[in-house]
């Protein structure tokens, strides 16, 4: 990898002070995200509190021709922030400001560095919520890049429904933003869906603009067990077709329940479950409860557990976000690879059954979870650090599992994102709209000194 010019280095030490770093250990921490993937760490690591500071350190980079990766809290998992091209890293957690609530819009600006948690925290005294909710506390702005969404997206969408207006900084350093506060609006192209899930190789976002919820009157959690993995799928399927406003319905295979039991001291039956959450007034979520736990019953299922009480709620839903790490805890020594696919609903029970028959044959532990609501749903391998025969054969899955996802007219991935993992995938996802793409890229972005290598296949030399 090239080093840093000189002048560049200059000029962004003028800027920026002890705000640009060339630590190596700094450089390492933000040169990989949560995944298998390789880290690879930039030249540099720049600290923005700005949106003049990111034109301006964008403007410099564009000068000396060096890529600028946008950085949040290192959650991706698909090799989102590495620096496979070297570079300057631009870390925007310090631009964590909330600029301001507007209870009467039901709407909030704030900067890329915020998280979710810390929104949230602010928000709960006004009575208001920000839904969309991936596990990990990420960053705001990483989560727009990522088109990020999670457990509640079954009820309240994803990012590209939560993102009302961005202001992004484009390649060369010009700042735009895409669109005003309206909930709607008829004029020109949708600058923020454009950017929402480009993953910072189109422009980095420096402000957002999102839409609030209200806090539930009533919220329930609720537990059930069933016999197969088949009957659990076929009562998330039932749940939606009968159009219950299920605010959250995750599966957990019995590999996953039993590492969540051992993680966070349950005691919940090892058997394929659906963690479920219910919201609307006090009578209606007891109504909702009442019907899933009838279709549940309808297919064999154990006893329907619910409640009402936070505490019990929110261990519940701790326990199913520490899924990941639960699996790690059981498997002392190995590392996890996870990847996710989605479909339409119709076809989410043909898909499990198809990937179960596929991990059947696989020489690893594995488990499958997901936010089934949807048809998403993510497959875990845990693998020996080092054995290239265990990555390999799980990478060879990972295409069968998007073959079969795009053959039922689904996508690669539903939130993961593309980074450098799925880049193969996209292409068979879309075919002849990877030209799209790439024109919309270069328009942009001509010089490729976004985030390059993310997304698009690199050219041949």
């Amino acid at each position: 990898m090239p080093a840093l010019p000189p002048d560049l280095i200059a000029g962004l030490e003028s800027l920026l002070g002890e705000r640009l770093t060339r630590n190596a250990t700094i450089r390492e921490r933000h040169g990989q995200g949560e995944s298998w993937h390789p880290p690879m760490p930039p030249e540099a690591v720049a600290f923005a509190r700005s949106t003049a500071e990111v034109s301006a350190i964008v403007a410099l980079c564009a000068k000396h021709r060096v890529p600028v990766i946008a950085f949040g809290a290192g959650t991706s998992i698909e090799g989102q922030v590495v620096a496979e091209e070297g570079g300057l890293c631009l870390d925007l957690t310090q631009m964590d400001a909330i600029l301001a609530v507007r209870p009467d819009d039901m709407d909030v600006t704030v900067q890329p560095g915020v998280t979710r948690k810390r929104l949230n925290d602010t928000l709960r005294d006004q009575g208001l919520f920000f839904p969309v909710d991936p596990g990990a506390d990420a960053t705001l702005g990483g989560m727009a890049a990522t088109r990020a969404s999670g457990t509640n997206a079954v009820r309240y969408g994803t990012m590209r429904d939560a993102v009302l207006s961005l202001e992004v900084v484009l390649a060369d350093g010009r700042v735009i933003r895409t669109a005003r506060r309206a909930r709607k609006s008829a004029a020109g192209y949708d600058l923020t869906r454009l950017f929402i899930g480009s993953e910072g190789t189109l422009g980095i976002i420096t402000e957002l603009t999102l839409r609030l919820w209200g806090i539930p009157e009533a919220i329930s959690a609720a537990v059930v067990a069933f016999p197969s993995v088949a009957a659990a799928v076929d009562a998330v399927i039932a749940t939606i077709q009968a159009g219950v406003p299920v605010a959250r319905i995750e599966l957990l295979d019995e590999a996953m329940l039993d590492a969540v039991n051992r993680y966070a001291k349950l005691d919940y039956p090892v058997a394929p479950t659906l963690f479920l959450e219910f919201h609307g007034s006090a009578k209606g979520v007891a109504e909702q409860a009442e019907l899933v736990g009838a279709l549940a019953a309808e297919r064999g299922s154990g006893p329907f557990r619910w409640t009402t009480k936070t505490e019990e709620r929110n261990k519940l839903w701790q326990a199913r976000h520490d899924g990941y790490y639960a699996l790690l805890a059981r498997y002392p020594g190995r590392k996890g690879f996870t990847t996710d696919v989605c479909v339409p609903i119709s076809r989410l029970a043909e898909s499990i059954a198809e990937t179960r028959a596929d991990l059947a044959r696989m020489s690893m532990p594995t488990s499958i979870l997901g936010h089934v609501g949807d048809g998403n749903y993510h497959t875990v391998f845990m693998i020996e650090p080092g054995n290239a025969a265990e990555l390999e054969s799980v990478k060879r899955f990972a295409e069968r599992q998007v073959d079969r996802a795009l053959a039922m007219d689904g996508t690669s991935t539903g939130e993961h994102g593309v980074g450098i993992g799925k880049i193969a995938a996209v292409e068979r996802e879309f075919g002849h709209g990877v030209a799209v793409m790439r024109a919309i890229k270069m328009a942009l972005d001509p010089a490729n000194l976004l985030n390059p290598g993310k997304i698009l296949a690199k050219r041949p030399a």
